[in-house]
């Protein structure tokens, strides 16, 4: 793959963004402004790496040529073929960084997430099992550094979830993210066991990029809000006041439901947050359903009635059977350091979409 003229449109397009900016009009418009800002800043590293690819490959045509000329058992050509297959590794490593650089980043990537945990087949073990997949996250995300904030649950009898909802604010969430929609399938012996049987039991994960107003228009006369007394654990406050907020969007019958805060306008704001992520979501699905009906894709979002990874508690063992990794280090999965998982994850869809950018070039 001939990089060069890649290299040039980046430049081309870096200086243009550059200029964009230095125009102080750009910041009239502050959305146009910070989207032509990450740009700027991603084609800045990607085309300083370019420049580092073109010396390298003209270094390594220097030294190829020198090697040629000298004997390889002269001191000079000994040093030729050592630099040569320094370069060759360069060339190779800068070459991928460059063609990873090729593939449009995902809009979603910098915003916000909505992460939604549901119980599936198993009852109370599958309940109980959110649970850890919440505590998972909840771990993960405190070690990067990302904020969490429960927008809606529903806890089962012993402790578990039937369903809970959260926010995680911070850079890079839904990048990192979004390969755990799925299907999630744990095997363990239950606490609720008593002759040691394991169990097999499912729940799904959704993760929703954050919505913005202007992603997803809300007509107001296509909603249909009720108020209810919040029930559950909570202490005071709990059925005393109308603060649970329910929301119907009429067009597709999709409702929404927050009871976490006390207060009924910010249980009503979350609820409505929550809605035009799933409203977006669908939308993004949509068009990738679409796309995926002309080129078989890849790991991406993940279909959610799909089986995506397995927690197997004897063995120890943790398979993600989309790029079928296999770890056997449950424990800390549990606890939630996940980057062996996600790292993977990421660099697989890349080459996917790299492999259908290039095909599609050719």
């Amino acid at each position: 793959m001939d990089l060069r003229p890649h290299i040039e449109e980046i430049r081309q397009r870096y200086a243009e963004i550059e200029a964009a900016l230095s125009d102080p009009a750009a910041f009239d418009n502050p959305q146009r402004a910070q989207e032509l800002g990450r740009e700027y800043a991603r084609l800045k590293e990607l085309a300083a790496t370019g420049e580092r690819y073109l010396k390298t490959v003209a270094d390594l045509a220097d030294n190829r040529a020198l090697l040629a000329a000298e004997s390889p058992d002269s001191e000079l050509g000994q040093l030729a073929q050592e630099e040569v297959t320094r370069l060759e590794q360069e060339e190779k490593r800068l070459a991928q960084a460059v063609q990873f650089g090729l593939v449009p980043p995902d809009p979603a990537d910098s915003r916000n997430t909505i992460v939604e945990i549901r119980a599936g087949a198993g009852g109370q073990e599958s309940a109980l099992f959110a649970a850890d997949l919440f505590r998972m996250y909840t771990r993960y995300a405190d070690a990067c550094g990302w904020k969490v904030e429960s927008l809606d649950s529903n806890p089962s009898d012993l402790g578990g979830f039937k369903e809970i909802i959260f926010q995680i604010t911070g850079q890079n969430v839904y990048k990192r993210l979004k390969y755990e929609s799925g299907v999630h399938r744990v095997q363990r012996v239950p606490a609720t066991e008593a002759q040691g049987r394991i169990h097999t039991s499912t729940c799904t994960v959704a993760v929703l990029p954050e919505a913005e107003e202007v992603d997803v228009e809300i007509k107001p006369e296509d909603l249909e809000i009720t108020v209810c007394r919040a029930s559950g654990p909570g202490g005071q406050g709990v059925n005393t006041t109308d603060s649970a907020v329910q929301i119907l969007y009429k067009p597709t019958g999709l409702i929404v439901r927050c009871a976490d805060e006390r207060s009924q306008q910010k249980n009503k704001a979350k609820a409505l947050k929550v809605l035009r992520s799933r409203l977006l979501d669908a939308r993004v699905a949509e068009e990738t359903a679409k796309y995926a009906a002309q080129r078989k894709a890849q790991v991406g979002t993940g279909e959610r009635n799909e089986r995506i990874r397995t927690y197997n508690f004897p063995q120890n063992r943790v398979t993600d059977h989309r790029i079928e990794l296999t770890l056997y280090n449950l424990p800390v999965v549990m606890e939630g350091e996940l980057d062996d998982i996600i790292e993977p994850l990421m660099q697989h869809d890349l080459t996917e979409r790299l492999a259908a950018l290039t095909s599609e070039h050719t």
